[in-house]
This record gives structure tokens, C-alpha cells and sequence, in this order.
């Protein structure tokens, strides 16, 4: 039975004085622990690693060290295995999965298989304005606090934080169109901006290479981000441009950082990169320009997936931005209108060039015949050119494709900043979703060691927490929520690829969830130990 863990009013009591103990500085006394995690190689986040014990009571963790005093109800063997916080994943497409009306899917397997116990969702400013619904709550109120808005009528295998976004208040207010709002829709959206920022909301995020977000000017959002700022939310982007299709990607960085400045809050940058030919080896110059605002004082920071292939629509990689105005119907009747494909055709090859061309683009999702196809093999199947098939694949469908368009070289850079960790950007067909912790550990810890392995786990937690101000999660210790992972050192990878994407990772032997045992000796034991985590509001007003 998929259920959250119950607490006894004398395990109630227990817990508090144990928090009260953390917070004094205070080792946990003699007690019965409900679990204990014994012998594994600890890395709290912070401190060097040792081997030791990790002791739970209830939700909360109430010993971190080298023996832990007293019994336990249940122990684990952790010899041989790294302990360590659960991942958090502060981008990531998984909003589907926790709204789902099957309980097994709320679980969010292919996260807990890889030891990701927290996510971040509403990213790409798709994050729906009615954050009330995203928590899975009814009789919502004003509050604020890590137990949730009301009562979730949701049980969840993960803990998650969502943005409001850009997109979907856009959408609701003005629709696709390619315009600015008028003064009373601006009023509109900020209304809905602010109702989800007192709901529980970590900020605003937008998806400006997208349509119809790329057609918001910056003043526009501006004066959005001002709204999530005053309520203490941070500004989180995917870019206007991550390669050369408009401003270019120095320009989008700029953008970012304004926004930021504008409007006085942190800014946040989504799965950063240099996509494409016409970018790649520019990494460095766009850390320098990101370690330049933050030496003037600017709060800057970002995350990445280990992955050289991104992931998007088919429309979004290759499509004119104007061809999108008013919509799927307005774009697709375009493609039957001989002036508009004379203008759009030349565009569309130029997309293609800096994609990488044909080859570079697998389709991962959309018609069922062309799935698991590059675009080039699309159009010699059919013996049309590959504007021609990307043009019949969109006609009947929108299509996902994993486009290949980094550099190693880049991936590197800026994956050894202190300011970028880790993300997954997991949407379905890419194997990010089920396999993006388990490969960054796999190929870039233990292959190509361009991370030792503390530096990874602190990317994957600690960092994470601490820029998005997620109290008491990313680290073990004392009273903090206990999310602890144990996996294998030597069995720990991905199974995942761009042919099956859907498989999971192995070498995950424990995950627990706010003291739930998610995962016991590498088999699933159906418990849902994770809650929505609405951040608290700052400011006034808020009902």
C-alpha cells in the first residue's frame, strides 16, 4: 500500500527534541532509532568523508557519525557503499508524473532509481499559476511551511518545489499571439503571478527561446520578475537563445543577468550551454562574463545535464519563431501557403546547419512511424529532402527530438564551476529522465575524472539546497529531513541510452524519503515518503 509514513504523538515528541538538539549543536542521546545506516562511507555534503553511521527517527535524521549510540528497529549494512543527502534536481519535466491519477506513476521511478529524492518542476515558464493544483492540495491557504499548502490529497515518491511561469500565465491571459499585453493584461498576469508566489510559488520561470515566451520583449518580463521578487523568488531561465538564432548567446546571457538586476533578485540559469556549431568553445567567455557579476555582487548561478544531445520540440529547433504566431493551427497552416514556405524554408535550413544537420536530430517522440529516426533517415525513407520531412512530421504531429549539439569541451567547463550542478532536464524519450545522476557519476566522475567524487555529490545536494534556501534538505546531519541515499561505487551507472531511453539505473541500493524506505536493497518497496515543498512568501498581502 502506497501510504506516507504515520508518527506516533511520543515519536512526535522525540523528534522535536531532536531538532532542538541539532539546532544547539547537540548530538543526538542514546535512543531507539527507527533506521539505521551503518558502515557506509558518509559524505555529508560538507565535511570529509568518513565511514560511519547515519541514524533516523521519524521524518528527521538524529545522528551523523562515526558510531551511532544506542539500538535501532531496523539496520542496514551500508559496507561498501557511499552514503550520502538525496539528489535534488532543480530542473526537471516530471509535472505529468506527480499529477498522475495512478499512484505508481507518483512515485517518479526512474528519480528514486537514481537517488533523487527533491525536484524542482514549472521550469521552461511552464509552471501553471495555480501552484494549489501542482501540490496535489485541497483547502489551500496562505501558509507557507514545508508540510504544504492545506492537505495534499496526493501521496508522491519525491518532494517537489515549482515555479510559476512565464508561458502559462501568458497563455492564459493573452494567448499565442505575437504582441505585447495591454496595460489591463499586464495587470492580469501580475495578479496571477503574485496569487502563485503567495501559494507557495520558488519564483518565476520563463522559456523565452520558446513561442509564444519568445515573444515577450524584456521589459515585459521585468516587470513580472519584479513581482516574484518582492515575494523573495528567484529568476529562472531557459534562455532566449542558447545558440545563434536571435540575440546569440552571450546576448541571452546578458539578458538574463538584467532581468536579474532589474528586478533585484537571483537569477538562475537553466541547463546552460553552448548549442551548436556556431558556439561551441564559447563556454569560457560566458563563465567570465557570469563570474563578472557575481564579483559586482549579482547572485548568478545555474545548472547542467550530462549530456551532449539536448532535448526539445521539433518546431523549436527548426521553426521560425514568427511561423508559431497564434498557435499550432496558425503554424501548420502555414506550410500549405507557397509565400510563407518561401520565406520559412531558407530559415529552416540555416536551423538545421546549426543543429548539426539532419543526422544530429532523433526524433524521440511524436507519429509512431518515425520515432527512434534521425531526420535525415526520415527523409531518405521517403526520398524528400529533410525540410521536406521535418515539414510532414509536424503536419501530423509536434515531435520531441534529441538534437546533438555540444562540445565535451564545453560540457567540462562548465561543469567544474561552483555555481552550476546538476540537473537532469528529464523529459520522456531522453534518456535524462531515467539515467542523467547515474551517467554524470559514471562518465564524469569515474571515466573521464572531471569531477572527483565529493565535488559530484556536493553539485547534487548540498549546492542545490543552499542556492534555493531548501531548509534542512542537501546534507546529512542532525535534524535535518532525512532524504539519504547508499548506492554502490562500483555498480552505480546508467542503463539508459538514445535507443532505450527508458530503462533505469542500476547500483542504487537504499533511498529514503523523509525516513521513508523508497528503495531497499535495489528493489522498489512502493512507500511514498515525498511532499510538496511550497517556499515561504515574503512581503505582505498575501491571504
Amino acid at each position: 500500500m502506497i501510504r506516507y509514513i504515520k508518527f506516533t504523538t511520543a515519536t512526535i515528541a522525540l523528534l522535536a527534541a531532536a531538532t532542538l538538539a541539532s539546532a544547539q549543536g547537540v548530538v543526538e542521546p542514546r535512543g531507539v532509532a527507527d533506521l539505521l545506516i551503518r558502515g557506509g562511507t558518509v559524505y555529508t555534503g560538507d565535511a570529509a568523508p568518513f565511514r560511519g553511521d547515519v541514524a533516523i527517527r521519524g521524518d528527521r535524521i538524529v545522528y551523523v557519525g562515526p558510531k551511532a549510540p544506542g539500538a535501532a528497529t531496523k539496520t542496514i549494512d551500508a559496507t561498501g557503499l557511499i552514503v550520502a543527502p538525496g539528489f535534488i534536481d532543480p530542473h526537471a519535466h516530471v509535472n505529468d508524473a506527480l499529477a498522475s491519477k495512478n499512484p505508481a506513476t507518483r512515485l517518479v521511478l526512474p528519480f528514486l532509481t537514481q537517488g533523487v529524492t527533491t525536484a524542482f518542476i514549472g521550469v521552461d515558464g511552464g509552471g501553471s499559476p495555480d501552484i494549489a493544483r501542482s501540490f496535489g492540495v485541497v483547502d489551500a491557504g496562505a501558509g507557507g511551511d514545508d508540510e504544504g499548502l492545506g492537505q495534499s490529497s496526493r501521496d508522491y515518491g519525491i518532494n517537489f518545489a515549482a515555479y510559476v511561469g512565464l508561458g502559462a500565465v501568458r497563455a492564459k491571459v493573452i494567448g499565442g499571439a505575437d504582441r505585447a499585453p495591454t496595460p489591463a493584461e499586464l495587470g492580469r498576469m501580475t495578479a496571477l503571478l503574485d496569487k502563485a508566489m503567495c501559494d507557495g510559488a520558488l519564483g518565476l520561470s520563463t522559456g523565452l527561446f520558446y513561442a509564444p515566451q519568445s515573444f515577450a520583449k524584456r521589459e515585459e518580463v521585468v516587470a513580472l520578475a519584479k513581482v516574484a521578487a518582492v515575494r523573495g523568488g528567484i529568476y529562472d531561465s531557459h534562455i532566449r537563445d542558447e545558440s545563434s538564432y536571435t540575440i546569440g548567446l552571450k546576448g541571452a546571457v546578458e539578458e538574463a543577468l538584467a532581468v536579474g538586476r532589474d528586478a533585484r533578485m537571483p537569477v538562475h540559469i537553466a541547463h546552460i550551454k553552448a548549442l551548436g556549431v556556431d558556439v561551441h568553445g564559447q563556454a569560457p567567455a560566458i563563465i567570465a562574463l557570469i563570474e563578472a557579476a557575481q564579483k559586482a555582487g549579482q547572485i548568478v548561478h545555474a545548472d547542467q545535464y550530462p549530456w551532449s544531445a539536448s532535448g526539445t520540440g521539433l518546431s523549436a529547433a527548426l521553426l521560425p519563431r514568427w511561423a508559431q504566431d497564434g498557435g499550432r493551427a496558425a503554424m501548420v497552416g502555414r506550410f500549405d501557403d507557397s509565400a510563407a514556405m518561401a520565406r520559412m524554408r531558407p530559415e529552416i535550413v540555416d536551423n538545421l546547419r546549426r543543429r548539426g544537420g539532419p543526422a544530429s536530430l532523433l526524433i524521440t517522440s511524436g507519429p509512431a512511424a518515425f520515432e527512434g529516426k534521425t531526420l535525415e533517415q526520415v527523409a531518405k525513407d521517403r526520398g524528400i529532402d529533410p525540410v521536406d520531412a521535418a515539414i510532414m512530421v509536424l503536419k501530423q504531429r509536434e515531435a520531441g527530438v534529441a538534437s546533438f549539439n555540444q562540445d565535451e569541451a564545453d560540457i567540462a567547463a562548465f561543469m567544474t564551476r561552483p555555481w552550476v550542478v546538476t540537473s537532469s532536464d528529464a523529459s520522456q524519450g531522453h534518456p535524462r529522465y531515467y539515467a542523467s545522476y547515474a551517467r554524470k557519476y559514471a562518465t564524469y566522475v569515474k571515466d573521464k575524472g572531471v569531477l572527483d567524487l565529493a565535488t559530484f555529490i556536493k553539485q547534487s545536494t548540498t549546492t542545490t539546497a543552499r542556492m534555493f534556501g531548501l531548509e534542512g534538505r542537501g546534507e546529512l546531519k542532525a535534524g535535518a529531513f532525512a532524504d539519504v541515499i547508499a548506492f554502490d561505487p562500483a555498480k552505480f551507472a546508467p542503463r539508459a541510452d538514445y535507443a532505450r531511453p527508458a530503462l533505469f539505473s542500476t547500483g542504487m541500493r537504499f533511498v529514503v524519503v523523509n525516513g521513508s524506505l523508497a528503495i531497499e536493497n535495489g528493489e522498489v518497496t512502493g512507500l511514498a515518503g515525498g511532499r510538496p515543498l511550497p517556499r515561504k512568501a515574503v512581503g505582505t498581502g498575501c491571504r
